[in-house]
């Protein structure tokens, strides 16, 4: 019996996703196409330059943005940012600090702080039950 491998394929907002870019500012042609494991793996290990250009300078889908602000996704539907940035865009929040960003970062580093706390108090409840 031979085993026929299949190639993997994913659809262009998927492989956007993976790439940690905005699937409307990509070109045509990725947009148009599917992508198979082997093209996002070269696309990962020898970025084009319009893929260089896009990870630089934006405009950047939600979660990059929200990552680079140090909020989370729905901080940022909170403060009413919910169209994709570009790096310029993002760079004058932080300088702006407004007034949603820094409740926003307070909330974040609140949320990590428990989140440790809780690893913290599992770790020390695996090594009391050994």
């Amino acid at each position: 019996m031979t085993s026929h491998q299949s190639t993997q394929t994913m659809k262009p907002a998927t492989a956007a996703k993976k790439l940690g870019v905005y699937l409307e500012a990509t070109p045509a042609e990725f947009q148009e196409g599917v992508v198979t494991r082997a093209e996002l793996n070269a696309l990962q290990a020898d970025p084009p330059q319009w893929l260089r250009d896009l990870r630089r300078d934006g405009p950047h889908p939600r979660p990059v943005v929200a990552q680079k602000l140090g909020v989370s996704i729905a901080g940022l539907a909170r403060g009413g940012v919910t169209e994709a940035l570009t790096t310029e865009q993002i760079e004058a929040l932080k300088q702006e600090q407004p007034e949603w960003l820094q409740k926003e970062r307070a909330t974040q580093a609140e949320v990590r702080k428990e989140a440790a706390r809780l690893k913290q108090r599992d770790a020390e409840r695996a090594t009391e039950g050994s």
